[in-house]
């Protein structure tokens, strides 16, 4: 059930209507009947894993969070009796019961995970070894259907588990109520990834109507189907002609396709999570924001900390952090130190934990090769960035004396950082354009080489399926998208929107209303784009 979709309206109608009407304290199981009804429908068969993922997380939480009560009261207990090794060695001994039960939980939920999303990628692979090594035999791929949301449920789940397992939060006894943590529809489309702590302050409380509450979330909901239907399904044309026949769009095409895709990608994600936020917000849930105005960021580590916010925390959280500070890590840092420099051995830490980082990010977008080498490009400019901060460090100290100011005060140069990122992040997509590693270069070399610049100005683009009116529209859509980007520098729009008179927020609402109704890109026959995020 797509949320661009007829269905999806009716859906959230009448849940909206239901939540309200009936007592506060039945709204957290409607809300659960509701997700489940709502993954029910997009296929019933999807069922079995999430609730596969909710039973073995929700049973092994509890477990372990039985074992840290076991010890608390037996430490009391005996307080006295025991000797401070004794003590020692009854907690090593909890603290391995509960690492087996942690460990249970990722083998089996991240295996499930491995083998619907990654299984037919590691048989290409290894079909692709036997036939460099002259063999004839080859594999067969199986039939697998990917669980929609199945990455976003499944981090969120092991994100709890592994906080109960750290003592950061304490095991939902309600299966009821975990099964809605884990289930709530709104993120099960794309995010984004809650923590348990954050989630649960709103989630099963009970919620009366407040205006202001609702009018905001409805708000959120008719600016995420701007963006989504206006501004991405418009120029996905133009993306998916240019995409779909490289033979034919090479040269500056390639660079066109580039700056399309981050339009694309920008509205669509973030209309999607606003979609998601809106709805969450009319039903009285606070859901973690996604996005920082991104495009705005003048370096890609900025960037990801901008962007798909979520993700990049629970990356850093649950595989940065434990890997560089885990055992076998501190002994190779300080070999490195003892063989290779202490500069050296200070940095190895932080390379490779942000190497598994990045591999692991490239692999959770998709299993192919493309979003590997996406991943591993981003580690690769990160890391040369941070090696190159002393000289860029040395070149501020040396504008500032030539200049008589800091130079990253200066907007032309601001400007210049947030366009390079913007560029470098829009080469490094075009992995996820091309899907294809080989072809992805050569296109990137066609670019490089041009030849075709005339494009730009001499109508060439209105062969891409738009048509002026398209452009207009795109270019409208842009500037809007930009104006809104840089109000929301000083504080929320909508509460700004708020302090306006009655008719002015009329206008402002009903006018964007009537862009969606008028302009988005739909009509007879047309089947709505899945949103980007839905596959990962």
């Amino acid at each position: 059930m797509l949320f661009t979709s007829y269905e999806f309206l009716g859906f959230i109608l009448i849940l909206f209507v239901l939540y309200y009407l009936i007592p506060t304290k039945f709204q957290w199981p409607l809300l659960l009947a509701a997700s489940y009804v709502f993954y029910f429908l997009a296929d019933p068969f999807y069922l079995i894993y999430i609730l596969t993922t909710t039973v073995t997380v929700y049973f092994l939480g509890c477990r372990i969070e039985r074992y840290r009560e076991e010890q608390s009261g037996y430490l009391k207990d005996h307080k006295e009796e025991l000797s401070r090794e004794e003590k020692k060695a009854y907690k090593s001994g909890i603290k391995k019961r509960q690492w087996r039960l942690l460990l249970l939980g990722l083998l089996i939920n991240l295996g499930i995970l491995a083998v619907v999303k990654y299984t037919n990628f590691a048989i290409a692979n290894v079909n692709f070894v036997l036939h460099c090594f002259g063999s004839s035999r080859e594999f067969g791929l199986v039939d697998l259907v990917l669980p929609m949301g199945i990455s976003f449920y499944t981090f969120q789940a092991l994100g709890y588990i592994i906080d109960v397992y750290r003592g950061t939060v304490k095991a939902q006894k309600n299966p009821f109520q975990f099964a809605l943590f884990v289930s709530f529809f709104p993120q099960l489309v794309q995010g984004p990834i809650s923590r348990y702590q954050d989630l649960s302050e709103t989630l099963f409380g009970g919620h009366k109507f407040h205006a202001e509450t609702v009018c905001f979330g409805l708000e959120r909901i008719l600016w995420g189907f701007f963006k989504k239907l206006v501004i991405a399904d418009r120029i996905l044309v133009g993306v998916n002609t240019i995409v779909r026949n490289p033979e034919e769009y090479g040269g500056a095409y390639v660079l066109a396709g580039m700056l399309f895709y981050a339009l694309e990608l920008y509205a669509d994600f973030t209309g999607g999570i606003d979609i998601t936020i809106g709805v969450a917000q009319v039903l009285g849930i606070t859901v973690t924001e996604n996005f920082n105005r991104p495009y705005f960021s003048k370096s890609i580590k900025e960037y990801w900390r901008r962007w798909h916010i979520t993700m990049g925390t629970w990356f850093t959280d649950y595989i940065f952090y434990p890997i560089s500070v885990c055992k076998p890590m501190l002994k190779f840092s300080r070999f490195a130190r003892e063989h290779f420099g202490e500069a050296i051995g200070k940095r190895m830490p932080v390379y490779l934990s942000s190497f598994a980082v990045w591999l692991a990010t490239g692999i959770w977008h998709g299993a192919s090769w493309n979003f590997v080498v996406w991943g591993l490009g981003n580690w690769v400019v990160i890391m040369i960035s941070q090696e190159l901060e002393p000289l860029y460090k040395k070149f501020h100290e040396w504008a500032g004396r030539r200049f008589g100011r800091e130079i990253g005060e200066n907007v032309l140069f601001r400007c210049f950082q947030v366009i390079r990122t913007i560029l470098l992040m829009s080469v490094l997509r075009t992995f996820d354009c091309y899907r294809d590693v080989p072809l992805t270069f050569r296109m990137l070399g066609s670019a490089v080489r041009g030849g075709n610049w005339q494009i730009f100005w001499d109508g060439s683009l209105l062969g891409l399926g738009l048509d002026m009116a398209d452009y207009g529209i795109l270019a409208a859509g842009l500037v809007l998208l930009l104006v809104v980007s840089l109000l929301q520098r000083s504080g929320s729009v909508r509460e700004k929107i708020a302090r306006r008179p009655y008719p002015v927020r009329f206008m402002i609402w009903y006018g964007l209303f009537l862009a969606v109704l008028l302009m988005g890109a739909y009509g007879i026959g047309y089947d709505a784009s899945q949103f980007i995020y839905n596959q990962f």
